[in-house]
């Protein structure tokens, strides 16, 4: 056993001697925890389980008393500092706070006032995120620093160092509010920043995905009310903010682990045990059930506790928090980190039950495979033939991710090149609903489009047109408009580099443009241009695509509906390129003509067109 599994049997075999044994020495009853801190009236399942956290609270007897809320019943766990209420909420509960008294053989030894609230208007008909949008990644600690006062907190454990990659480097709630205006002008309609709450880790705690308090903003990015504040305050501004959310894990240092209600609270084994990284085991029918379990028990790394979603309570108090957040902050989506290493049938009950309460809530799931059948298993309306139903709107296009990359790069032949990016599209028949995937340049875990392309301006360009006018929901990592660079090995720190500008006494700043060399200036402008102008195509947002197989280092494909028609030309070509417009004939009649919708030049489109060399053309089409 590792030295953390030790401390873990210790403070559980501690915690339950306290609990059954009960000395006289014995501290009294506390209460510490109770979670979700808050709820409301009004929700589609009227059901609500408390977790309750103090010393010796199993100890006693909970009541209540308050009109609309009926206590059905009380859980004991084997560890005595946990109870777990049942509580009903009638659609008509009167909205405030109520008491819950704790009685010992004394009387009433604790009391805890809970506060049910009236929901937002038309909350269970919030709109989720779709492919009229394009949503902006960006991880909080290194995209802009607006209040230097909680850069470090006493309470937390890592301290800014801003000359460290892998360390904090101070971005906050803040930052983001200074920097709506950019976004928003920029074209972008959706935020997506990496987790926020609390990460009280040692070490790396940056990036969120350790959670130390799932109900916790982290101090150093400001508090719950701040992150409301600004989820409001990007809403004005036509803006989105999609919550990414880690279900399979926690962080080591999570309060829970200092006392964990249950063995099985965690996957554990006598060892250290890695997931295998094995998706595929899964959905393959021949697969050993070690090897499915090695996929979904083993811990991602040995600092992220692996959470066994088949225990009720911890399923029940997972979803929970997600439907927390979303009606709290008023989010317009979830994405799900590491998605299927989780519990299969958790997996499409949590979904389920996000739809229950908002029908039109977008949750994306992060799939990491290069197979698009996996991606499609995932995605509601697939019909499985091992019966496994998902209930998940979309998933992130990984496939599409790595033929993008593949196809710009690589030489043109018949098994290279553009035709990966044909391919891949081609394979929309295993998806329910390819629209709705989210397709991207890169993320948080990739090299830096710009250095992924080689420094290469016009194959940066020609990803950003694929990006803006393809099927599908697109993402863009924060400063790929202005050419931010990375090593291309994974390199999370230099990868995840500080926003420039984000920080007082930045020599180069992407809002301003001060210090902005000119390629930075002409490749933030063209994307602002391209953005602006994708927020009134709806051809693009909704249309149908066609196709046409690449040729001669081109590819062209179309976008359209009954209204509108948008033509988009791919030229990987060192020289320009005459296309026979009648092959496309479709699509297009003999007077044809198209608009560049970037510099509004016109093109006669009867017979041919001259592509300039390696350049992306979208031209909004006329008759």
């Amino acid at each position: 056993m590792t030295l953390l599994h030790r401390l873990l049997a210790l403070v559980l075999l501690a915690s339950n001697l306290a609990a059954h044994s009960q000395p006289s020495s014995a501290p009294a009853p506390s209460l510490e925890r109770v979670e979700p801190p808050t709820w409301w009236v009004g929700m589609q399942r009227t059901a609500l389980q408390l977790m309750v956290h103090g010393q010796r609270i199993a100890d006693l007897r909970p009541e209540l008393s308050h009109p609309g809320v009926t206590l059905r019943e009380v859980t004991r766990v084997e560890n005595g500092n946990y109870l777990f209420l049942n509580l009903d909420i009638a659609p008509d509960t009167p909205v405030g706070a109520f008491e819950i008294r704790f009685r010992g053989g004394q009387g009433v030894v604790l009391r805890h006032h809970y506060t049910l609230h009236a929901r937002e208007a038309r909350s269970a008909q919030r709109q989720g995120f779709g492919p009229k949008d394009v949503i902006y990644l960006l991880v909080p600690d290194r995209f802009a620093n607006g209040a230097a006062s909680n850069d470090t907190v006493a309470t937390l454990s890592e301290a800014t160092n801003r000359s460290d990659p892998g360390g904090r480097h101070g971005g906050d709630l803040q930052g983001i509010a200074q920097h709506l205006d950019y976004i928003a002008g920029m074209g972008f309609t959706q935020i997506w920043p990496t987790p926020l709450t609390e990460n009280n880790q040692p070490k790396h705690s940056y990036h969120g995905y350790a959670s130390t308090d799932l109900y916790q903003i982290d101090a150093r990015f400001g508090s719950n009310e701040d992150y409301r504040a600004l989820v409001a305050a990007a809403r004005s501004k036509g803006i989105g903010f999609i919550a990414d959310i880690v279900l399979n894990h926690i962080g080591s240092s999570h309060w829970w682990m200092r006392d964990l209600p249950a063995r099985d609270w965690l996957n554990q084994w006598e060892r250290f045990t890695e997931t295998n990284h094995k998706r595929s085991t899964l959905l393959d029918p021949n697969a050993a059930p070690s090897d499915r379990k090695g996929f979904t028990d083993g811990w991602f790394v040995n600092t992220m506790p692996d959470l066994n979603q088949r225990n009720p309570l911890l399923a029940e108090y997972l979803i929970q928090n997600s439907i927390w957040w979303v009606e709290y902050a008023g989010l317009s989506g979830i994405r799900e980190d590491t998605f299927s290493y989780s519990d299969k049938g958790f997996l499409a009950n949590w979904a389920g039950r996000l739809l229950q309460e908002y029908s039109q809530l977008t949750m994306v799931g992060e799939e990491w495979t290069s197979s698009p059948a996996l991606i499609a298993y995932w995605q509601r309306g697939k019909r499985n033939d091992d019966g496994f139903v998902p209930n998940m709107p979309s998933m992130m296009d990984f496939p599409f991710y790595e033929a993008l990359h593949h196809a710009l790069l690589a030489p043109e032949d018949h098994a290279s090149g553009l035709g990966k990016l044909y391919e891949v599209v081609a394979h929309d028949f295993l998806y329910p609903d390819p629209a709705r995937l989210v397709i991207f340049e890169g993320n948080h875990d990739t090299s830096r489009l710009f250095s992924a392309l080689n420094e290469d301006l016009a194959l940066t360009r020609m990803a950003m047109v694929y990006l803006a006018t393809m099927r599908g929901i697109p993402q863009f990592f924060y400063g790929t408009e202005v050419l931010m660079t990375s090593p291309k090995q994974r390199d999370d720190g230099l990868v995840r580099a500080d926003f420039p500008g984000g920080w007082p006494g930045d020599r180069v700043n992407a809002v301003t443009g001060q210090g902005l060399t000119g390629a930075q200036r002409e490749t933030q402008q063209f994307l602002r241009q391209l953005l602006n102008w994708r927020k009134g195509a709806p051809a693009v947002h909704h249309g149908k695509l066609m196709h046409y197989t690449p040729q001669q280092g081109t590819y062209v494909y179309f976008r359209y509906n009954d209204s509108g028609k948008v033509m988009v030309v791919l030229n990987k070509n060192a020289t320009d390129t005459t296309l026979d417009t009648r092959r496309f004939v479709e699509m297009l009649g003999p007077k044809s003509w198209g608009r560049d919708v970037i510099k509004q030049t016109r093109y006669e489109l009867g017979q041919s067109l001259l592509v300039p060399a390696r350049t992306a053309l979208v031209l909004e089409i006329g008759q």
